[in-house]
């Protein structure tokens, strides 16, 4: 399925825009629960999302083992059967590693790997270049960098990035900074006849992100609320920013609330609430606790979420 026919960003025809979740990894009784995770793609899939994330940092894929990362990357896969994107979480701060993981991601079809900058490494931005051409040239599969300096250490650099947009298996970027002006950076420094797809990966400055020239945004909040976070994205996209604006005015609690507990820890007490998964996380990460559950419960209602 040709999903890039059916939309253009500021001209030039992409299949990765608006709503796309960075989709939480449910676990019981310790184990992945494929059931779950299986409902939850297709609810993401009914309520409107462009494209889905599995194991990005969200699906918790620093605990998952190889073996876990690829099963739900495979069963992602299958169960969207080709209805929207996938963009599957295949970064490491082994190069090696990711490789591999993008490999897979190919082999069993998805349309593109997400892949994070080496975190705990520290390489400098020459490092980061090598890596990023190293899994260019190892696998001919579209390459949506991912800049997320909170976790990683290292930041990106625009004239790093305007360097990789070069490389012809990397299409695009999701950009977790909340640093807006990145917007404008990347696209002087690549031009404007590229076509270079820029993603927020901050759900509270998305709809900045997306009046800057992005493209949509890698979102945790749409875990929760799909279909609020669609059409956000829909309104902004048919020039309707009064409603864009309104939606986001209804969802900004909520964006906070995701992180007011190390994440994805409040996304998942949100799906158990509406039924959908258990609230399991893995060590390192423990649930919110009491002060950050009352946060979330007063921003769910703020939201119009209830369970």
């Amino acid at each position: 399925m040709d999903h890039s026919k059916q939309h253009l960003n500021r001209g030039k025809n992409t299949m990765f825009h608006g709503s796309i979740p960075a989709l939480v990894t449910p676990f019981k009784n310790g184990a992945v629960d494929k059931k779950a995770f299986a409902e939850l793609v297709e609810r993401q899939i009914a309520g409107g999302s462009a494209a889905l994330v599995p194991v990005g940092t969200t699906g918790e894929t620093s605990t998952l083992s190889t073996d876990e990362h690829k099963q739900v990357v495979s069963l992602c896969v299958e169960v969207a059967a080709g209805r929207v994107p996938v963009i599957a979480g295949a970064g490491s701060n082994s190069t090696d590693e990711a490789i591999d993981f993008v490999g897979h991601a190919k082999a069993v079809g998805a349309d593109a790997a997400l892949v994070v900058c080496p975190y705990y490494n520290n390489p400098n931005q020459d490092g980061l270049f090598a890596h990023f051409k190293a899994i260019n040239d190892a696998v001919t599969m579209p390459v949506v960098l991912y800049n997320v300096p909170g976790r990683t250490i290292v930041d990106l650099q625009p004239s790093t990035v305007a360097q990789l947009a070069r490389l012809p298996n990397v299409v695009g970027i999701k950009d977790a900074t909340g640093d807006m002006d990145r917007v404008s950076q990347h696209a002087a420094l690549i031009g404007e006849g590229e076509q270079f797809v820029q993603l927020s990966g901050d759900d509270p400055s998305a709809l900045g992100h997306l009046s800057m020239g992005g493209a949509g945004c890698i979102s945790v909040t749409a875990n929760v609320m799909p279909e609020a976070c669609a059409a956000m994205h829909k309104a902004f996209a048919a020039g309707d920013i009064e409603t864009a604006q309104t939606i986001e005015r209804r969802l900004i609690a909520l964006h906070k609330a995701m992180f007011c507990s190390p994440s994805p820890g409040p996304a998942k007490y949100v799906l158990h609430r509406l039924g959908l998964c258990e609230p399991d996380v893995r060590l390192p990460l423990t649930p919110p606790d009491a002060a950050a559950r009352e946060q979330i419960d007063a921003a769910m209602a703020l939201a119009g979420l209830h369970a």
